[in-house]
């Protein structure tokens, strides 16, 4: 029996919550039903791959994938990579459009696999000479910010590496935020569906934590006390060099685990800086938004 899974129309990262309910429950076959969808951000894809790499990794039917009718957008996830790898993950339908994934100046890095340190290391000097241009010249940031931006990137792909049990992917966009901010954005979106914070470092912090220990807790460890699952001194400091990143140019981060949500928030964002409850999804997902200094 074949179970359908909506995509939202605008897949974001407030429509992530209700794409992660339809994912509740088990056994059957599942169709997620992207044919109606006018836009994903780069958070909403690599969730979608996500979802996909999940369901088949454990002993699932490779998912169905209905692919937009609506052929700007089935062309941007083209452009952005997505298709690439989806075509590992699900069992797609409808017209795939033939194009190659964009080294456009919107999209500064296509969706890319994270499997190992190496990867890393190629996503961050592949990323690195195209950034510097975009977060000088169309977000007005200065010089010493590409570097940190490097970092932030660095840190947020090692998460994959080092915790998730399994590969990830990341993206990286700039685009105008008319809607949210009425200002250009760079956005790092990093996904999994390996065994989330909670399970990673419940070695190191559940004992302290007891009763309390759960995927929230987990997040407020990892964000808040650097806390790692290696037990050598200065490790788990990677997010809190990511959250001084993104203070400094006014960025905001959000951490999603499990049944979790922590964020580091901006003046400009009026999420919630920690939301427990929330339907379960596997592994970990990092969003990093850095804006523009100034209205443009």
């Amino acid at each position: 029996m074949t179970r359908v899974v909506d995509v939202p129309n605008q897949f974001d990262d407030r429509t992530f919550d209700q794409f992660a309910k339809g994912m509740e429950g088990g056994g059957d076959r599942l169709l997620f039903d992207a044919h109606a969808t006018h836009w994903a951000s780069p958070y909403g894809l690599v969730g979608l791959l996500a979802a996909g790499q999940h369901a088949t990794e454990n002993g699932q039917q490779r998912p169905l994938l209905t692919v937009p009718a609506d052929r700007d957008v089935a062309h941007y996830w083209g452009s952005a990579g997505f298709f690439e790898q989806a075509s590992d993950w699900f069992e797609l339908h409808g017209k795939v459009p033939r194009v190659s994934p964009s080294h456009s100046s919107d999209v500064l890095l296509p969706i890319t696999p994270v499997r190992g340190s190496d990867d890393v290391h190629q996503v961050v000097e592949r990323i690195q000479e195209r950034s510097a241009a975009i977060l000088s010249g169309e977000l007005r940031l200065e010089a010493t910010a590409t570097m940190g931006f490097a970092m932030a990137l660095s840190e947020a792909c090692q998460n994959i590496v080092e915790h998730a049990g399994t590969s990830g992917w990341v993206a990286v966009q700039a685009y105008y935020w008319k809607r949210r901010l009425g200002r250009k954005v760079v956005v790092i979106a990093v996904a999994d569906a390996g065994v989330g914070f909670r399970q990673t470092l419940a070695a190191t912090q559940a004992a302290r934590f007891g009763d309390r220990w759960n995927d929230a807790t987990a997040l407020e460890a990892a964000l808040f006390q650097g806390a790692s699952r290696f037990r050598d001194p200065g490790r788990g400091q990677g997010l809190a060099g990511i959250t001084r990143y993104a203070n400094r140019w006014e960025g905001k981060v959000s951490l999603r685990s499990g049944t979790a949500r922590i964020a580091i928030l901006p003046s400009w964002d009026d999420d919630e800086p920690l939301v427990d409850g929330l339907p379960a999804f596997p592994g970990s997902q990092v969003l990093i938004i850095i804006p523009a200094q100034h209205a443009q």
